[in-house]
């Protein structure tokens, strides 16, 4: 445990944040995972927007998340899925 007040305040701040960025990769995961249950432009349309919205946050680096978001695309074109 830290000793010092300032330490003690980081510790709270990185549980905030831990619990934070689990939150935001929850919606990724549900997101896609109703995108390939039920794949639809809405779906696809939500799951992109989660991987944006986590690059604006910095919880994941731009490339990685548009490898993800072409893979998604790609599922969507052999899914029939116009985007």
């Amino acid at each position: 445990m830290p000793i010092i007040k300032s330490a003690k305040k980081a510790a709270r701040q990185a549980e905030k944040r831990t619990e934070h960025n689990v939150e935001i990769k929850k919606d990724i995961k549900a997101a896609v995972k109703a995108f390939k249950a039920a794949p639809s432009k809405e779906t696809f349309s939500k799951a992109q927007s989660e991987y944006d919205k986590a690059v604006k946050k910095d919880l994941l680096k731009k490339n990685t998340a548009s490898r993800r978001k072409a893979k998604l695309a790609a599922f969507a074109k052999k899914a029939g899925v116009k985007a």
